[in-house]
């Protein structure tokens, strides 16, 4: 299993609107960094369902559902998508200013890179930001 963090504008679309829908693919992906992550992303894979902007937080688990697919928002054949279900939302958000004081996430691709919206995350780095939430 790999994991992964995923980023939205809430005004946009937001962890509630993932939930309501129960199912939904993630498009408008239109950075080819991003797009590759998406196109290594497989079943089971989960991601961190992260609040950009304003609220820049981790606010819930995702998990991929799908493999990737052909974006249904565009006739460009180099994007995809893939599709994501809500698993879990975080007992309290983690916010990027949490994720910056913990030493051990400092090499975090969020961190280092924290345009790019979809992004891996090491798996140590994932269950750190659980138990962060449930602290």
């Amino acid at each position: 299993m790999n994991y992964w963090l995923i980023k939205s504008e809430p005004n946009t679309y937001s962890w509630d609107d993932l939930v309501k829908l129960g199912k939904d693919h993630w498009d408008g992906v239109r950075n080819y960094q991003a797009r590759n992550n998406m196109k290594a992303m497989k079943p089971g894979d989960l991601a961190l369902f992260y609040h950009s902007v304003k609220e820049k937080s981790v606010v819930g688990i995702a998990e991929c559902a799908s493999e990737f697919y052909q974006d249904p928002t565009t006739d460009d054949d180099r994007w995809v998508v893939v599709d994501f279900v809500p698993k879990e939302k975080l007992k309290k958000p983690v916010t990027l200013d949490d994720i910056k004081a913990v030493p051990e996430l400092s090499e975090m691709v969020l961190v280092k890179n924290s345009r790019l919206s979809v992004q891996p995350v090491k798996k140590e780095e994932f269950d750190k930001i659980i138990a962060m939430s449930e602290a």
